[in-house]
């Protein structure tokens, strides 16, 4: 430890945890400011000129982001660089461009000005949405539209490629093209005060296998250049002028660490199967198509959630059925004859899509307001168009449909009505489909999770989006950080209500899956099980682990868990009960 270190007190932050690893070295701070926009008449007799240096901007904007996307897949790899993809496609927008042209031609102000006004609009708009995935899209739009503004005015861009050796870069964020732009061999780790597991900055770290922690409010107030810092990528943990006694024990961490991650990826190798000989399927949840590999390498068993949004957000165009088919049809080929479910459209209220404002009106409560299956049973010929896709790509013999946000039978039945009048008009079509397509429903709305034995009469199987339904049930925003602890998986009620769900489920004889963040938690998969979950579907990079506690346990101790769980009267003392139960299996006690 170098001796001035020795002065300054140690300071925990606690953060989340993004990428996992432990690094410790010193501190780099990085402030990424936005450009300074100014604002002016342009001369009518120049107005010609004014878009014809807006589209040259766009034309050397686009040539810069394709030369960093062909450097990060020679160095990162090539699933790294389909980051700029996203990038790219901002700079096709025809409505974003067209709205800039359009506020350029009413106001008569500089084109800088109208593209920072249109473009901070879009912004805010996916900012706003509640999924975490695609709210960290409007940091693709913002990493454009900054670059665009720089060349608009000349100047050189901000960048992270001179980094000092060997550093912890420790900012208030990074863009896409900032964290593409690190020197591998510079840096130790990453740490943001903002920021969420699904970062860009977080995708690219963790593809250089560097340890990372978002959520770290303020840290870059309180770091300097030149302090010394530890970053624990595992617990969210960033320790400021650690001392001698906590590096002696992350030392010894850090080497626990990587056996255990040996163990992890020995085991991911082998069958999901308890001690006592039940199996139990791990899926996946994916966004994108070119996910497919990911999927492929945590050896899941198929795709329990297949969020259909990302072919609606990333354009300000409406995707056709065949172009929806063809992206549907390539993961269900990809994994057959696993199975592959299919979410219909999740969109309105809290994820609006751009150059669409008509469809989606501004609500004062988006998330629980008019979207996902109240928006598709309104705009049907937008829901049919998808249902045709589905189908189609049905023809694969895996696919399975869920419709998400169902409140109740009637919703359910008007959805159910939907998809039969598509098949016959595909029946019509000569085209062919699967004719016994499954048909599910999520559970996330308490109303639904009350009427579970009804619902089950109606649908084929049940998927718990837990993220949702626990928030719903605790009146929780979950994006509120000033309530953001009170979000708990482990209250009496959530359990009450997932094993009531459980219960009417197989007394109608259909299967139970969990799709939320509880299936992808290695300590509470356990008492998942144990209720009578079928599957669990999760990120893929968390399978290993949720893989691992599943071989290290039976079937009977996971029941014994639960139903010591259900007799408990606080979310602290089944979460340490639960904690408990893992840490024996993982034996890191």
């Amino acid at each position: 430890m170098p001796p001035d270190s020795r002065a300054k007190p140690e300071v925990v932050v606690q953060g989340i945890p993004a990428s996992q690893g432990i690094a410790y070295g010193e501190v780099f701070v990085y402030i990424q400011s936005d450009v300074e926009v100014p604002s002016y008449v342009v001369d009518p007799a120049k107005r010609i000129d004014e878009i014809a240096r807006f589209d040259q901007a766009i034309l050397v904007t686009r040539q810069q982001i394709t030369k960093i996307k062909h450097e990060v897949e020679k160095n990162i790899g090539p699933e790294e660089a389909l980051i700029f993809d996203a990038h790219l496609m901002v700079l096709e927008d025809q409505a974003l461009i067209g709205e800039t042209i359009r506020e350029f031609e009413s106001t008569g102000r500089n084109i800088e000005t109208c593209f920072n006004k249109v473009s901070a609009r879009y912004i805010k708009a996916f900012s706003e949405i509640d999924d975490e995935y695609l709210r960290e899209r409007a940091g693709d739009i913002r990493d454009v539209a900054q670059r665009v503004l720089q060349n608009l005015l000349g100047q050189a861009e901000n960048s992270l490629a001179r980094l000092a050796d060997k550093r912890v870069i420790v900012a208030n964020d990074i863009s896409p093209s900032d964290s593409a732009s690190v020197d591998r061999s510079a840096a130790l780790a990453v740490v943001t005060d903002s920021g969420s597991k699904t970062s860009h900055a977080v995708i690219v770290a963790r593809s250089m296998k560097v340890p990372a922690v978002v959520g770290v409010r303020d840290l870059t107030r309180r770091a300097q250049n030149g302090d010394w810092v530890l970053v624990d990528g595992y617990d969210g943990l960033v320790i400021l002028n650690p001392s001698e006694s906590t590096l002696f024990r992350y030392g010894k961490i850090r080497e626990q660490r990587k056996g255990l991650e040996a163990r992890l990826m020995e085991a991911n190798r082998l069958p999901a199967v308890t001690r006592d000989g039940v199996e139990v399927a791990l899926l996946a949840n994916i966004e994108k198509v070119d996910e497919v590999q990911l999927v492929r390498d945590h050896n899941a068993a198929g795709i329990g959630l297949f969020r259909t949004e990302y072919l609606y957000l990333n354009s300000a165009r409406m995707p056709g059925e065949a172009e929806q088919a063809s992206a549907y049809r390539t993961v269900a080929e990809a994994f057959a004859p696993a199975p592959v479910i299919i979410r219909t459209l999740d969109l309105g209220g809290d994820k609006p899509m751009a150059g669409n404002p008509h469809l989606f009106p501004k609500e004062n409560n988006p998330f629980m307001g008019f979207r996902a299956i109240r928006f598709c049973l309104e705009h049907t010929d937008i829901f049919k168009e998808q249902l045709r896709a589905i189908l189609i790509a049905s023809a694969a013999g895996n696919v399975r449909i869920m419709y998400p946000m169902i409140s109740g039978a009637e919703e359910l039945a008007r959805a159910g009505v939907l998809l039969e009048e598509c098949k016959a008009e595909l029946r019509a079509r000569g085209t062919p489909f699967d004719e016994k397509l499954a048909a599910g429903t999520m559970i996330e709305i308490p109303s639904a999770a009350a009427t579970a034995d009804i619902l089950a009469r109606q649908c084929d199987f049940f998927s718990i989006g837990t993220n949702d339904l626990i928030q719903y049930l605790l009146a929780i925003d979950r994006v509120n950080d000033r309530i953001a602890h009170l979000y708990e998986p482990t209250h009496p009620a959530v359990l009450r209500t997932l094993k009531g769900v459980v219960d009417e489920a197989h007394a109608a004889k259909i299967p139970v899956s969990v799709c939320g963040e509880m299936a992808g938690d290695p300590v509470l998969a356990p008492l998942l099980i144990g209720l009578g979950v079928d599957s669990l579907s999760m990120t893929p990079p968390l399978i290993p682990a949720v893989r691992y506690v599943v071989r290290a346990m039976t079937s009977k101790e996971a029941k014994a868990l639960a139903k010591a769980a259900l007799g408990m009267n606080s979310a602290k003392e089944i979460q340490a009960l639960c904690l408990k139960f893992y840490n024996e299996r993982m034996k890191l006690e």
